[in-house]
């Protein structure tokens, strides 16, 4: 491992210092994913800027209804918070699915929303890989790809993003702040993560040298009649194989308003919004739910070993929709 400086920061502003005195520098949460991309030499920084003690680890209301939660909030205690279980239940759940109670007690919500792609292409470094060396070329489309995206990939790179997190703040419509050298700035999560390309080394919108300070979730009572479901190849903790966020408010059997995400489909959360499109204002039964995955797939581009993601895929947004129709009928 290559030899690096450690500085534990106290306050944002001598954290975003340290970012603007060192191009190398990284940011250290839970370390998670860092540092295991450090042992295999993927990560290479020349300094961590532990960011644990930043006063960022509290969850609470936004005017209106809302929730704040701040970036040093372990997975743990997000899923664990009485008002996230209660109005935004789909995230406690997609946490509680993202990995083991160890992983969770460490793991915070700035790191996770960071966290690199888990393609084992990009992980060996005796392999080329766009995202980790541009120009390097892909794999993957040749070679190993089960697990791969089916939407939004490019020649340059088909990895799908690994958050489980994400992919519920993708559908309540999350909105990330960060602080700068030169200030704050905001990004709504559908701007956050950029879309693969030709560039998959870059993978968000944050500026260089950003922290992420917190996540707001805006007000949304759909929300808290929502669901996040996970596919996983083993009953133990493991990344999805596809994933989807769900919230439905369903009246005299009528869709008065729906959110729909995809996780482990493609290079970011994937918001469904031919789907929800599709919809809003008809019926909410297993026929309609399929109809609207079959618009939102229409546009997946399988590989060779990954074409069972769109049935994946269909059958799981009838299932998780079927699911919350029912629950709104009682």
């Amino acid at each position: 491992m290559k030899e690096f400086g450690y500085e534990r920061a106290i306050d944002v502003s001598g954290a975003v210092a340290l970012l603007a005195e060192d191009p190398g520098a990284r940011l250290l949460g839970g370390g998670t994913n860092l540092v295991d991309l450090m042992k295999v030499g993927v990560e290479r920084p020349t300094l961590l800027v532990d960011v644990q003690e930043l006063p960022l680890g509290e969850v609470v209301f936004t005017r209106g209804g809302g929730l704040r939660i701040g970036a040093t909030v372990t997975n743990s205690d997000l899923a664990a918070h009485a008002e996230v279980r209660r109005h935004y239940p789909a995230l406690a759940q997609a946490v509680l699915a993202g990995a083991s109670g160890q992983l969770r007690n460490m793991a915070t919500v700035g790191g996770n929303l960071l966290q690199r792609t888990r393609c084992g292409y990009f992980a060996d470094l005796a392999q080329p890989c766009n995202k980790r060396t541009p120009g390097s070329g892909c794999p993957a489309p040749a070679g190993e790809h089960r697990n791969h995206a089916i939407l939004g990939a490019s020649e340059h790179c088909v990895a799908t993003h690994p958050s489980d997190m994400a992919v519920a703040l993708a559908a309540f419509d999350a909105v990330i702040s960060y602080e700068t050298a030169d200030g704050p700035g905001e990004l709504a999560i559908a701007d956050f993560y950029l879309p693969v390309g030709e560039t998959p080394h870059i993978e968000t919108a944050l500026p260089p040298g950003a922290l992420i300070t917190g996540v707001t979730l805006p007000p949304a009572e759909v929300a808290a009649r929502s669901r996040y479901r996970k596919v996983r190849e083993r009953a133990s903790f493991a990344f999805a194989i596809g994933s989807v966020a769900a919230a439905l408010d369903v009246q005299d059997g009528v869709v008065r308003e729906v959110r729909l995400a995809f996780g482990a489909v493609a290079s970011r959360p994937w918001r469904a919004r031919v789907a929800e499109r599709a919809l809003t204002g008809g019926p909410a039964d297993a026929e309609a739910f399929a109809a609207a995955a079959d618009a939102e797939l229409a546009a997946a581009e399988a590989l060779p070993e990954n074409g069972y993601k769109v049935t994946l895929m269909r059958n799981l947004v009838v299932a998780v929709l079927g699911e919350l129709a029912e629950e709104a009928a009682r």
